[in-house]
């Protein structure tokens, strides 16, 4: 009898483990933060809700991210509010004039966090401000990201185009890669501070970030109203003073197509144990509830619900049907 029970046992948690539903998180090159932040979403799924397991997938983050939830790739996704919302509007890169599709199933389930962009070179380059990129090997990001979405809507927004300097798209990795052997003079980086792979570059050489002024982000901010102003602390990064700069909300995404119960439960069991993903970064220190609020992108009805049962009142304009 005993070994009855046993197999009758295993054979239950066999047929739950069958029953389990694989999601897939999108999130961007492993030396950024999104890849790190995404294994705390995962974590959680994987432990607190009932009937789904998650794995993480490394992409080229915010504009592959957007398609991969339109087109049902990807269950989950970080992606740049800039990225997000001209995908959601058919503007840009999404628009008419694009090569790219408009997106309007995109639904965000919170703000998870704000990237500083980082505007990276190295001490004694003679790079000081976002004028003297002109004529130099500069790293835009890599293909299919949001860093090259800001960065584009900067340097335009400040009268620079890619004619005027050597163009290289490079991710997190590659760009610090990159200005370690001088094979680039600069490089643009979109993430969450600290960024491992800006880390580690600080340790071999003296980094320096090139400064924002008060007029170029005057003028950034009315090409683009989902650029923020951010400052980076002096220390930031090993000998770096602080710096101005640009900085952008990441939305934590998915399909309207969705299952409501399943964004009711992610986004509880998000709130409810976001300790987990804050012990990966603390990027995640800025992910609270209240956040939500501040999205550019219509909230999903599950993501709604949620809030609304923490006390929360969610404006219309973040009600779609």
């Amino acid at each position: 009898m005993r070994h009855l029970r046993w197999i009758v046992a295993l054979g239950l948690a066999l047929g739950l483990a069958a029953a389990q539903v694989p999601l897939s998180i999108a999130t961007g090159g492993t030396g950024g933060v999104y890849y790190p932040v995404g294994g705390g979403y995962a974590q959680i799924i994987d432990q607190f809700i009932p009937g789904y397991t998650a794995s993480v997938e490394a992409t080229n983050a915010s504009v592959d991210n957007v398609a991969f939830i339109s087109r049902g790739d990807a269950d989950i996704a970080l992606a740049l509010a800039d990225t997000v919302l001209a995908a959601y509007e058919g503007t840009g890169r999404f628009g008419p004039e694009g090569n790219l599709p408009r997106l309007p199933n995109l639904r965000a389930i919170t703000v998870a966090y704000s990237n500083a962009v980082h505007i990276i070179t190295i001490e004694g380059s003679g790079i000081e401000s976002l004028a003297d990129l002109r004529g130099k090997r500069v790293s835009v990001g890599a293909p299919g990201s949001g860093t090259e979405v800001s960065a584009q809507t900067i340097l335009n927004a400040v009268g620079i185009t890619y004619d005027d300097f050597q163009v290289e798209r490079l991710s997190a990795n590659e760009t610090a890669d990159a200005l370690r052997d001088g094979s680039i003079d600069a490089g643009f980086w979109s993430g969450g501070v600290p960024t491992g792979a800006v880390l580690s570059l600080a340790e071999t050489r003296q980094i320096a970030l090139v400064p924002v002024s008060d007029e170029e982000f005057a003028a950034i901010s009315a090409a683009s109203p989902t650029l923020i102003r951010y400052t980076f602390a002096e220390g930031a990064y090993r000998g770096i003073a602080q710096t101005a700069s640009v900085g952008t909300p990441n939305l934590l995404i998915v399909s309207s197509d969705m299952d409501e119960e399943l964004a009711y439960e992610f986004t509880k069991n998000l709130f409810e144990h976001i300790r987990i993903v804050r012990a990966i970064h603390p990027s995640a220190n800025e992910t609270e509830p209240e956040a939500a609020l501040a999205s550019p992108l219509p909230l999903h009805l599950g993501s709604i619900r949620a809030l609304e049962e923490l006390g929360l009142t969610v404006p219309d304009r973040l009600k779609v049907d």
